[in-house]
């Protein structure tokens, strides 16, 4: 059963889906619309999940349940990944990319290959402060603390230029 996003509880586990470009307005009005529709009828060996999900910045899909109304299981998961399937066949575009890393940059969520990652510091184009999201956030407490972060806290820390170690 679907429910606001803001009333889940904050352990709810969340799967984010970043999407290969910004989706348009119409696309947007479909995609939550699918979802809305997902949501109200998502469940776990026939009980009732307690779900929700948000689109972020025209750009990813948040699905979210609440583990301590019912547990997901291993084939309603299938079923979440499933729908955004068939989200990525209708609007050609790619939820599944893990090779494109967003920032946030001028207001705006840009993807930089994951292979062009060490060069964009180091020509200055992104730098430690560098707002990345975090896709990797499990929960919706720490979706709301840790999605948007600089890059200097997250993963990506592993590309940022070493510093020169004086002799």
């Amino acid at each position: 059963m679907f429910a606001p996003f803001e009333e889940l509880n904050e352990n709810s586990r969340l799967w984010i889906y970043q999407a290969s470009r910004a989706f348009s307005e119409n696309e947007k009005n479909n995609i939550e619309a699918t979802l809305h529709a997902f949501c109200e009828d998502w469940a776990a060996h026939g009980h009732p999940l307690r779900t929700s999900f948000r689109v972020e910045h025209n750009q990813f899909i948040i699905l979210a349940a609440d583990e301590s109304y019912h547990l997901p299981s291993g084939c309603s998961i299938d079923s979440s990944v499933h729908v955004i399937k068939e989200i990525q066949q209708h609007t050609q575009i790619d939820f599944f990319d893990r090779t494109q890393i967003a920032f946030l940059t001028g207001g705006t969520v840009t993807l930089f290959p994951l292979s062009q990652l060490k060069n964009e510091f180091a020509d200055g184009v992104l730098n430690a402060e560098t707002p990345a999201f975090n896709n990797l956030v499990a929960t919706k407490a720490e979706w709301s603390k840790g999605w948007l972060v600089p890059a200097r806290t997250t993963w990506i820390s592993r590309y940022l230029p070493k510093p020169s170690v004086a002799s």
